[in-house]
């Protein structure tokens, strides 16, 4: 089998958020009319509920980011509750009675929001996250992790194709999981980081965890 070459063509941007969600919701709409009570994928969230939490982790990020002194050993303190045991902890819920095309606004604004943060915040800006606290790059890198691999848990719930571009997985992997093979196909690369595929050789992992801080503070 050939290896696959990692050629990494630059930080993570807001281009790469705002890319990211365009295409996740150009595969979600095709599906609007499907059943998303149903389970995503390996989660125990059904695909309703994972889009909720796609658009609360961006919504998250961009907050996080957003204060004239983002605060570096805790979290904006917006209040997270449950609409059921065992679902997600969101500040953003999407209404209910707007349907599946609502759902999806809230992902769109959602991502718009990080995209306009991370496009205008100073790259000098470090704010909190639980993975090592962070710079704009870092939390574009987030994002657009969590929207690859969110869609993923949805795609396979509804049975949609869904393989996003390798240079957005390749991108992210270099900032935020610096031990990932780098011979390997990105987008499997990517799965497996995230405990979500097995690669040759490389089980499926029951932990993993990324690295938000920046490279050269990391050495």
């Amino acid at each position: 089998m050939a290896t696959v070459e990692r050629s990494v063509s630059g930080p993570v941007t807001a281009a790469d958020v705002e890319r990211a969600v365009r295409s996740a919701l150009a595969t979600l709409r095709a599906a609007e009319a499907l059943d998303w009570s149903v389970t995503a994928g390996s989660l125990e969230w059904d695909c309703w509920e994972t889009v909720e939490h796609l658009a609360d982790d961006l919504f998250s990020y961009a907050v996080q980011l957003g204060p004239a002194n983002p605060p570096l050993d805790t979290h904006v303190p917006f209040a997270w509750s449950r609409r059921r045991p065992g679902g997600p902890a969101n500040a953003v819920f999407a209404d209910r009675e707007a349907g599946t095309a609502g759902l999806l606004h809230v992902l769109d604004a959602s991502g718009a929001l990080l995209t306009a943060i991370v496009r205008t915040a100073p790259p000098t800006v470090r704010a909190h996250h639980v993975f090592g606290a962070s710079d704009p790059e870092g939390f574009a890198a987030m994002g657009v992790v969590e929207t690859l691999v969110h869609t993923h848990d949805v795609a396979e719930g509804l049975g949609l194709e869904w393989t996003p571009p390798a240079d957005l997985c390749d991108r992210v992997l270099a900032r935020l999981f610096p031990d990932a093979p780098a011979d390997t196909d990105r987008w499997r690369t990517l799965l497996w980081a995230t405990g979500r595929s097995e690669l040759p050789g490389r089980p499926r992992l029951t932990t993993w965890r990324w690295y938000g801080t920046p490279r050269v503070e990391a050495r």
